[in-house]
Formats: C-alpha cells, sequence, structure tokens
C-alpha cells in the first residue's frame, strides 16, 4: 500500500486526492494547506482524511512513502527539498520551480535520491496528445515543418505567475514532448492590461532544432476558450483540438506540390494538394487520473518515465528565456543549455 499526502487542497488539490484514492494500492492519508476554510473542506468531501495546517506536520506525522504537491509556484522548491530529505516521492504541479537555480537543483537532488520526483504536466497525459506524438514519430506527418499552439480563456486569473508561466508552460511542455528537443531561442511579447505587474497576454516563437518553429498565443483575457495546437507536416497536417466533440485529433491529408514547371511564364508553381480529413477514434481518459497511475507505476520501478525533474526543468529554461525577451521587447534570447 503506497501512503500519500496531498500538499495544497485549492483548485487542483481535491482531484489528486480523488484520483489517486481511486486508485489500487494507494492510500491518500492526508492533506495540508495553511487555510482553515479549505482543511474543512477538504474533510468535508472526503471522509476519514488527516488534515494539516503545514506540509512539515503532514510529513512528520504520517508514514508516507510520496507526497503530491499542488501550491503556488515560489512554494515549490522549499517544499520539494523538504520532501527528497524526508525520503519520500514527490509528484509537483507545473512549472517544478520559478528559478532556473532552483529547478536545476531539484533535478540534482532527484538524481542523488534516487526518488521519482514527477512534474505535473499533465498534458502529457492527453490521450489527443499521445496520438499526435505518435503520428510524428511514425512519420505520417513526414518531416515537421512547424507547429502553433493557442490556449485562451476569460480566467482564471492568476496573481503569482504571468501567463507564459501559466498558460505557456503546458505549450512549451507539449513541443518538447512532440520533438523530444529543446527549442535553442525564444523571442517573447507579452503586455498586462489588469493593472498589475504581470502579462495577462504573451505570444511566444520558439526556434527548435532542423529549422523548425512553435508559436504560442495564450491568455486569460480572451472571450473564446480554446485549446489547440497545430502541427503541419511535409506529408500531412494535423490538429489537436481538446474541446472538438468529433475528437480530438483531425488528420488533413493536404500539402504542397513543389518544383511543377509551367513553359507559359516559366516559374516553378507551388500547387496545393487537397486530400481528405480523417477524424481517428482516440480512446479517452482523464489526464490527470492517467498521470496518477503512471506516477505511481513509477514508483515500483524506482524511476520517472515521464516528465521527470530534468524535462521540467528544461520548460522552466524556456520559460526564464521568454520572460528576459518580454522584459527586452521581443529580442530573441538563447535558451540556456
Amino acid at each position: 500500500m503506497v501512503r500519500m499526502g496531498v500538499i495544497g487542497f485549492g483548485e487542483w488539490g481535491p482531484n489528486h486526492v480523488r484520483n489517486f484514492s481511486s486508485l489500487p494500492g494507494v492510500k491518500v492519508v492526508g492533506v495540508a494547506d495553511a487555510r482553515q476554510e479549505r482543511l474543512q473542506a477538504a474533510a468535508q468531501q472526503f471522509e476519514g482524511l488527516h488534515t494539516c495546517s503545514s506540509h512539515r506536520e503532514l510529513i512528520d506525522t504520517f508514514e508516507l512513502q510520496a507526497v503530491v504537491i499542488a501550491t503556488p509556484t515560489s512554494t515549490h522548491a522549499p517544499i520539494i527539498r523538504d520532501a527528497l530529505d524526508a525520503g519520500l516521492h514527490v509528484l509537483c504541479e507545473k512549472p517544478v520551480c520559478s528559478t532556473v537555480e532552483d529547478a536545476r537543483d531539484i533535478a540534482a537532488r532527484a538524481d542523488e535520491s534516487g526518488r521519482v520526483v514527477m512534474v505535473g504536466h499533465v498534458f502529457l497525459f492527453n490521450s489527443g496528445i499521445r496520438k499526435l506524438r505518435n503520428l510524428i514519430e511514425t512519420n505520417e506527418l513526414g518531416t515537421v515543418r512547424y507547429l502553433t499552439a493557442r490556449r485562451t480563456n476569460l480566467g482564471p486569473i492568476r496573481d503569482d505567475v504571468n501567463a507564459a508561466w501559466d498558460l505557456a508552460s503546458h505549450d512549451i511542455s507539449i513541443m518538447n514532448f512532440l520533438l523530444n528537443a529543446h527549442p535553442a531561442q525564444v523571442s517573447a511579447v507579452g503586455q498586462g492590461y489588469l493593472d498589475r505587474p504581470l502579462q495577462d497576454v504573451a505570444f511566444l516563437t520558439l526556434t527548435y532544432p532542423d529549422g523548425i518553429l512553435a508559436n504560442v498565443h495564450v491568455s486569460w483575457l480572451d472571450p473564446v476558450k480554446v485549446r489547440e495546437i497545430t502541427a503541419v507536416g511535409t506529408a500531412k497536417m494535423v490538429v489537436w483540438n481538446d474541446l472538438s466533440s468529433l475528437g480530438p485529433i483531425q488528420i488533413f491529408d493536404k500539402g504542397v506540390v513543389l518544383g511543377r514547371r509551367y513553359s507559359d511564364f516559366g516559374d516553378f508553381q507551388l500547387l496545393a494538394r487537397q486530400g481528405d480529413v480523417t477524424i481517428p477514434h482516440v480512446p479517452m481518459e482523464e489526464p490527470l487520473r492517467a498521470q496518477a497511475r503512471q506516477f505511481v507505476s513509477d514508483l515500483s520501478s524506482g524511476s520517472c518515465s515521464i516528465s521527470d525533474a530534468r524535462f521540467g526543468l528544461g520548460v522552466v529554461k524556456v520559460l526564464t528565456a521568454a520572460d528576459e525577451s518580454m522584459a527586452q521587447g521581443g529580442r530573441p534570447v538563447p535558451v540556456e543549455p
């Protein structure tokens, strides 16, 4: 029996308790939160769940094997360190830390401790994203040329990180996952419209190896909720739409025919090739549950198979470079290797 604790019972904490409690061989022993009203909510929602006012109390009081950290980003690093020092495995909400220095330290500590540290980049467990990665890996799209992502909604509005750290962190993790690579540089612009020193909207352009470009638009000040990624290849094109009622993946058998010459004007003519649109069946599962199940499986093997601390470090490096670029008016900034 894996005995777990959940640190932070805000928006995501209840979902973690629910999902882990549903898995065989797992017992969620207790939760920790500094807010008394959230502890009362936890006790009412989950019968028999112990409540603590601090993560130290939760770690020190109960014989745990693992913890889930669902607290504000700025608090992640010290809590992860305390958990690892106590010999616990860790699943931490994204992003893993708010600085490259902390993220690098956490990755090193994870390696040294031999404990599993998974970063909760939950869209890596999304069935549609998994299907898109399979299409890329099996070369069904041909050579990937570029990716575009749009993630917008009216709220929820964060007061601890900007829209890039909150929203673009999802798409950066997805693109790194799809391409199995990290961007070499980032150019980003953003603006804050709510009279706070935080960007509410941001546009990022990432340059990946082999000339692959990726563009990300994020905003929590948009009237329409959108979660969409387009992948354009030399053979086919794909749209992942997480909110589509038809299915999350649409494959477009479209492209451009190159190199055809016409004698009447002597220039190369580029012709659009139109083909079928296919919507494959993608079995759906709650990504957070799939993530929880993988985390428990990783505890048995002793290593994190997806979204480990070093993967999380890579995302933080991109976000840090994006912040630097926004501060410099969009100037391209190299991503730390």
